[in-house]
């Protein structure tokens, strides 16, 4: 049995009261490790140690943090085969994707982020008028507590951490309790690269020690990536201190096909790079409503069938697979009951709806939901409204770009988009016109640093960035 002990002031430590949550791996049923199931002494253990660590890590020259980021880059190169064995231990996302796509791209992260620390201390001057001038500075903000998701745990931790360290504030991650053994295993590597206190780590329930570090006085920014529900929850449980809020928040992407599209790589963009993904389409983008022109609808349902049957759910760990579980019990229940509600709602099922064992029988204990598909022409079907976060989709038809823009927008969520298109006025007229953070033309699901990744409406507002982890002071100077 694997266990894991939580990061405070340089220290792996237990929790204070000793008590433990026990990690289930996705695919077997089985518990294969154990994590602190921290609480209030932790979190405030942690706020202290962050708050001690602050004033020396925020004087250190922007270069001197950047060596220190590089270090950790070169953690994730050095560890890349362990860390991506035991994210996909811990949540079922396959070991090929871990392994060959985010370790690598996290690395490179952490690098990016090194060469951006000089972007933090960039200020502006601006002259007033004979003898008077105005000058601006940015500052970090001090503790920053970053809230990570289970979905992509390691991924998720460097977007907000590499900015938070490289703007000079300190930080606090909360990982999700379904999926955050390889986080706590970094957080060990990394008490060995930067000083005590600089990052910190702590696991448990959100009752328990989410609330009480989102509570928290000593924290001066919150950065989460999670569901609506939980963005909504700590709006409300940080307002009597005002902290500023970053929120990657849910998703109901719609990807439009048209018929001028290039239809296989459309075909591929709306299955196994949207929704049919290494992870089971648990993923806040995933673009769980495929809208396609009434015109090359059978066509389209034919190349969506064929490349769904392709899909080989196994064990994670083999790089063969290319679907792996739903990470928990409890999600994975919640997957299967909008198979029910979607058949009550009278949704057509074209393919899937297995579930459990009879999906893949060699680990008949593991969470799994084959490939799904439904059809309707409701998008006010909660099948159509509702984020499922699992491997389910439902097809749309349309007949005008009108009809399209209007069905893609009704919606409470707007995190992204995907047009499929080789209409290039189209293409433009939909990136404006769409009520989503990101819109994706002739592709799906790339997400590159350099460019803002947020949402709007229901999706949360800001991203991670360096500039968004520091706050702008300005003086005025008469000579």
């Amino acid at each position: 049995m694997n266990e894991y002990r939580n990061l405070i002031g340089g220290r792996l430590v237990a929790a204070a009261d000793g008590r433990t949550l026990d990690s289930v791996n996705p695919a077997t049923g089985e518990v294969w490790a154990r994590v602190p199931a921290s609480g209030r002494a932790d979190a405030e253990a942690a706020v202290a140690a962050a708050r001690e660590a602050f004033p020396k890590w925020s004087a250190l020259p922007a270069l001197g943090r950047a060596h220190f980021l590089r270090e950790v880059a070169g953690v994730f190169a050095r560890h890349a085969e362990e860390l991506a064995g035991i994210e996909t231990t811990d949540n079922g996302r396959i070991l090929r994707d871990t392994l060959k796509k985010d370790l690598p791209g996290m690395t490179h992260l952490w690098q990016i982020a090194a060469g951006q620390v000089l972007d933090a201390v960039k200020g502006e001057t601006v002259i007033l008028g004979p003898g008077s001038m105005g000058l601006t500075r940015r500052e970090p903000y001090g503790v920053a507590l970053c809230i990570i998701p289970w979905n992509s745990p390691i991924s998720t931790f460097s977007a907000k951490a590499a900015y938070a360290l490289a703007a000079g504030n300190t930080v606090i991650v909360k990982p999700a309790e379904q999926a955050c053994a390889s986080v706590l295993r970094l957080g060990e590597l990394l008490a060995e690269v930067l000083p005590p206190g600089v990052l910190n780590i702590v696991s448990g329930l959100g009752e328990d020690v989410g609330d009480p570090l989102v509570r928290h006085r000593g924290v001066n920014k919150i950065s989460l990536t999670g569901s609506t529900q939980t963005g909504q929850a700590i709006t409300r449980a940080s307002a009597d201190h005002l902290k500023p809020l970053t929120f990657e928040l849910g998703g109901k992407s719609p990807n439009i096909v048209f018929p001028d599209a290039d239809l296989e790589a459309a075909a591929q963009g709306v299955t196994v790079n949207s929704i049919y993904t290494g992870n089971a389409g648990q993923v806040c983008v995933a673009g769980s409503r495929i809208l396609i022109h009434r015109s090359v609808w059978d066509e389209m349902i034919e190349r969506i069938t064929a490349i769904a049957a392709r899909v080989r759910l196994a064990d994670p760990l083999d790089m063969a697979t290319t679907m792996g579980p739903i990470v928990s019990e409890g999600q994975y229940e919640r997957v299967a009951s909008y198979l029910d509600i979607a058949e009550k709602e009278g949704a057509e099922l074209v393919f899937g709806g297995q579930t459990g064992a009879d999906v893949v029988p060699s680990l008949p204990g593991g969470y799994w939901v084959a490939p799904t598909l439904f059809t309707t022409s409701d998008n006010a079907l909660r099948v159509c409204q509702e984020e499922i976060f699992g491997p389910v989709a439902v097809a749309i038809p349309f007949d005008t770009d009108d009809e399209a823009l209007a069905v893609s927008n009704d919606s409470s969520y707007g995190l992204a988009a995907g047009v499929w298109t080789r209409d290039l006025g189209r293409a433009h007229r939909f990136v404006r016109d769409l009520q989503s953070g990101t819109v994706w033309v002739n592709t799906f699901r790339q997400m590159p640093p350099g460019l803002p990744f947020g949402g709007v409406k229901d999706s949360g507002y800001g991203h991670d960035a360096v500039l968004e982890y520091t706050r702008e002071k300005a003086a005025i100077i008469q000579t």
